[in-house]
Protein backbone atom coordinates (compact mmCIF):
# COMPACT_ATOMS: atom_id res chain seq x y z
CA UNK A 1 0.00 0.00 0.00
CA UNK A 2 1.66 3.39 -0.91
CA UNK A 3 2.00 5.63 1.41
CA UNK A 4 -0.44 8.92 1.57
CA UNK A 5 0.33 12.67 2.13
CA UNK A 6 -1.76 14.58 4.81
CA UNK A 7 -3.60 16.99 2.58
CA UNK A 8 -4.82 19.93 5.27
CA UNK A 9 -2.65 19.89 8.21
CA UNK A 10 1.42 20.75 8.22
CA UNK A 11 3.03 18.59 10.05
CA UNK A 12 4.97 22.10 12.35
CA UNK A 13 1.20 22.93 12.57
CA UNK A 14 0.41 20.24 14.43
CA UNK A 15 3.77 20.53 16.48
CA UNK A 16 2.48 23.93 17.44
CA UNK A 17 -0.69 22.48 18.84
CA UNK A 18 0.80 19.79 20.64
CA UNK A 19 3.82 22.07 22.37
CA UNK A 20 0.30 24.56 23.62
CA UNK A 21 -0.90 20.75 25.85
CA UNK A 22 -0.60 21.08 29.63
CA UNK A 23 2.28 18.97 30.61
CA UNK A 24 1.96 16.81 33.71
CA UNK A 25 2.63 18.87 36.48
CA UNK A 26 3.94 16.42 39.14
CA UNK A 27 5.46 13.80 37.20
CA UNK A 28 5.79 10.11 38.90
CA UNK A 29 9.70 8.90 38.59
CA UNK A 30 8.41 5.56 39.43
CA UNK A 31 6.09 5.68 36.31
CA UNK A 32 9.18 7.40 33.89
CA UNK A 33 6.41 9.94 33.24
CA UNK A 34 8.35 11.95 30.39
CA UNK A 35 7.14 13.33 27.29
CA UNK A 36 7.34 13.19 24.15
CA UNK A 37 8.27 16.29 22.27
CA UNK A 38 5.91 18.09 20.40
CA UNK A 39 8.21 17.86 17.51
CA UNK A 40 8.65 14.19 17.44
CA UNK A 41 5.42 13.51 18.51
CA UNK A 42 4.63 15.28 15.17
CA UNK A 43 6.88 13.78 12.69
CA UNK A 44 6.29 10.10 13.93
CA UNK A 45 1.98 10.54 13.70
CA UNK A 46 2.12 12.35 9.97
CA UNK A 47 4.60 9.43 9.32
CA UNK A 48 1.87 7.05 10.50
CA UNK A 49 -0.77 9.08 8.57
CA UNK A 50 1.16 8.49 5.70
CA UNK A 51 1.15 4.16 6.12
CA UNK A 52 -2.99 5.10 6.81
CA UNK A 53 -2.18 3.86 10.48
CA UNK A 54 -4.56 7.25 12.15
CA UNK A 55 -7.04 8.74 9.70
CA UNK A 56 -10.18 6.97 10.45
CA UNK A 57 -8.53 4.18 12.19
CA UNK A 58 -9.09 3.07 15.80
CA UNK A 59 -6.50 3.92 17.77
CA UNK A 60 -5.20 3.72 21.25
CA UNK A 61 -2.66 5.33 23.18
CA UNK A 62 -0.90 3.15 26.45
CA UNK A 63 0.28 5.07 29.00
CA UNK A 64 -0.66 8.16 27.57
CA UNK A 65 0.33 11.26 30.00
CA UNK A 66 -0.87 14.04 29.08
CA UNK A 67 -2.49 12.27 26.01
CA UNK A 68 0.11 14.28 23.40
CA UNK A 69 -0.21 11.43 21.25
CA UNK A 70 -3.83 10.37 21.38
CA UNK A 71 -4.57 13.74 21.25
CA UNK A 72 -2.52 14.10 18.23
CA UNK A 73 -4.41 11.27 16.61
CA UNK A 74 -7.74 12.68 17.45
CA UNK A 75 -6.36 16.03 15.51
CA UNK A 76 -5.29 13.67 12.56
CA UNK A 77 -9.47 12.37 12.57
CA UNK A 78 -8.80 8.96 13.65
CA UNK A 79 -12.19 7.60 14.30
CA UNK A 80 -12.03 6.17 17.62
CA UNK A 81 -9.09 7.03 20.08
CA UNK A 82 -8.71 5.25 23.59
CA UNK A 83 -6.03 6.67 25.98
CA UNK A 84 -4.89 4.55 28.29
CA UNK A 85 -3.05 5.01 31.72
CA UNK A 86 -2.27 4.35 35.44
CA UNK A 87 -2.31 7.24 36.71
CA UNK A 88 -5.28 9.03 37.47
CA UNK A 89 -4.01 12.12 37.64
CA UNK A 90 -2.02 12.00 34.80
CA UNK A 91 -5.46 10.99 32.58
CA UNK A 92 -7.13 14.51 34.20
CA UNK A 93 -4.49 16.13 32.58
CA UNK A 94 -5.03 14.88 28.87
CA UNK A 95 -8.81 14.59 29.53
CA UNK A 96 -8.33 18.46 30.10
CA UNK A 97 -6.24 18.86 27.01
CA UNK A 98 -8.53 17.00 24.95
CA UNK A 99 -11.40 18.72 26.01
CA UNK A 100 -10.15 22.15 25.71
CA UNK A 101 -9.71 21.83 21.87
CA UNK A 102 -13.19 19.99 21.28
CA UNK A 103 -11.29 16.30 20.43
CA UNK A 104 -13.12 13.10 20.80
CA UNK A 105 -11.17 10.61 22.91
CA UNK A 106 -12.10 8.29 25.15
CA UNK A 107 -10.38 7.48 28.85
CA UNK A 108 -9.80 4.98 30.91
CA UNK A 109 -7.56 3.88 34.21
CA UNK A 110 -5.75 0.89 34.97
CA UNK A 111 -2.65 -1.59 34.50
CA UNK A 112 -1.81 -2.00 30.98
CA UNK A 113 -1.72 -5.62 31.65
CA UNK A 114 -5.73 -5.27 31.46
CA UNK A 115 -6.07 -3.11 27.84
CA UNK A 116 -7.74 -5.85 26.12
CA UNK A 117 -9.62 -3.32 23.58
CA UNK A 118 -8.86 -4.27 19.77
CA UNK A 119 -7.58 -1.53 17.48
CA UNK A 120 -5.88 -1.01 14.78
CA UNK A 121 -3.33 0.92 15.94
CA UNK A 122 -1.32 1.30 19.07
CA UNK A 123 0.89 4.80 19.93
CA UNK A 124 3.04 4.81 23.02
CA UNK A 125 5.91 6.01 25.14
CA UNK A 126 6.15 3.56 27.87
CA UNK A 127 8.94 3.27 30.63
CA UNK A 128 12.12 2.59 29.34
CA UNK A 129 13.16 0.45 32.26
CA UNK A 130 15.15 2.43 34.32
CA UNK A 131 13.44 2.05 37.56
CA UNK A 132 11.89 -1.65 37.21
CA UNK A 133 14.24 -3.78 34.36
CA UNK A 134 11.90 -4.59 31.58
CA UNK A 135 9.09 -2.23 32.68
CA UNK A 136 8.15 -1.99 28.45
CA UNK A 137 7.39 -5.91 28.18
CA UNK A 138 4.04 -5.51 29.33
CA UNK A 139 3.34 -2.87 27.19
CA UNK A 140 4.77 -4.59 23.78
CA UNK A 141 2.85 -7.54 24.97
CA UNK A 142 -0.35 -5.70 25.33
CA UNK A 143 -0.37 -3.46 22.20
CA UNK A 144 0.58 -6.91 20.11
CA UNK A 145 -2.03 -8.96 21.51
CA UNK A 146 -4.59 -5.76 20.68
CA UNK A 147 -3.21 -4.00 17.38
CA UNK A 148 -1.80 -4.74 14.08
CA UNK A 149 0.45 -1.88 14.39
CA UNK A 150 2.52 -0.11 17.04
CA UNK A 151 4.51 2.89 17.39
CA UNK A 152 6.54 3.25 20.32
CA UNK A 153 9.48 4.67 21.84
CA UNK A 154 11.96 2.88 24.04
CA UNK A 155 15.94 3.36 24.97
CA UNK A 156 18.25 3.37 22.06
CA UNK A 157 20.05 0.70 24.44
CA UNK A 158 17.97 -1.77 24.51
CA UNK A 159 17.63 -2.15 20.58
CA UNK A 160 18.75 -6.11 21.10
CA UNK A 161 15.95 -6.86 23.30
CA UNK A 162 13.02 -5.14 21.69
CA UNK A 163 13.84 -7.19 18.38
CA UNK A 164 14.08 -9.88 19.74
CA UNK A 165 10.85 -9.53 22.06
CA UNK A 166 9.06 -8.31 18.73
CA UNK A 167 10.40 -11.43 17.27
CA UNK A 168 8.45 -13.58 20.58
CA UNK A 169 5.17 -12.07 20.16
CA UNK A 170 4.74 -12.66 16.53
CA UNK A 171 5.71 -9.17 14.58
CA UNK A 172 8.68 -7.92 12.76
CA UNK A 173 10.09 -4.37 12.91
CA UNK A 174 9.36 -2.38 9.59
CA UNK A 175 11.27 0.97 10.39
CA UNK A 176 13.14 2.10 13.30
CA UNK A 177 14.66 5.57 13.73
CA UNK A 178 16.88 7.11 16.60
CA UNK A 179 15.87 10.44 18.44
CA UNK A 180 17.46 12.34 21.29
CA UNK A 181 15.02 13.32 24.02
CA UNK A 182 15.13 16.74 26.00
CA UNK A 183 14.78 15.40 29.90
CA UNK A 184 14.33 18.05 31.74
CA UNK A 185 14.83 18.99 35.82
CA UNK A 186 11.65 16.88 37.09
CA UNK A 187 12.85 15.54 40.06
CA UNK A 188 15.02 16.25 42.92
CA UNK A 189 18.31 14.00 42.08
CA UNK A 190 19.06 15.55 38.68
CA UNK A 191 21.53 17.27 38.30
CA UNK A 192 21.54 18.86 34.92
CA UNK A 193 18.69 21.37 33.89
CA UNK A 194 18.27 19.75 30.87
CA UNK A 195 19.59 16.11 29.72
CA UNK A 196 19.79 14.17 26.79
CA UNK A 197 18.70 10.44 26.24
CA UNK A 198 18.62 8.56 22.79
CA UNK A 199 15.64 7.23 21.95
CA UNK A 200 14.57 4.81 19.26
CA UNK A 201 11.14 4.89 17.67
CA UNK A 202 9.99 1.36 16.04
CA UNK A 203 6.83 0.72 13.81
CA UNK A 204 6.26 -2.84 14.54
CA UNK A 205 3.65 -4.91 12.66
CA UNK A 206 2.03 -8.61 13.51
CA UNK A 207 3.30 -10.97 10.60
CA UNK A 208 -0.60 -11.79 10.36
CA UNK A 209 -2.06 -8.16 10.35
Amino acid sequence: MEPVACPTIKRKDLAIFLQNLDPLPHPKDELEQYPVPADIAAEVLFRAYGHRDVWQRHVADLGCGNGVLAIGAAYLDASRIVAWDLDEEALAVARTNADRHGLEVAFAQGDVRDFNETVDTVFMNPPFGGQRKHADRPFLAAALQTAGVVYTFHNATTKEFIEREVTRLGAVVGDRRTYKFPLPHLQPYHRKRVSEVEVAHYRIVKRDA
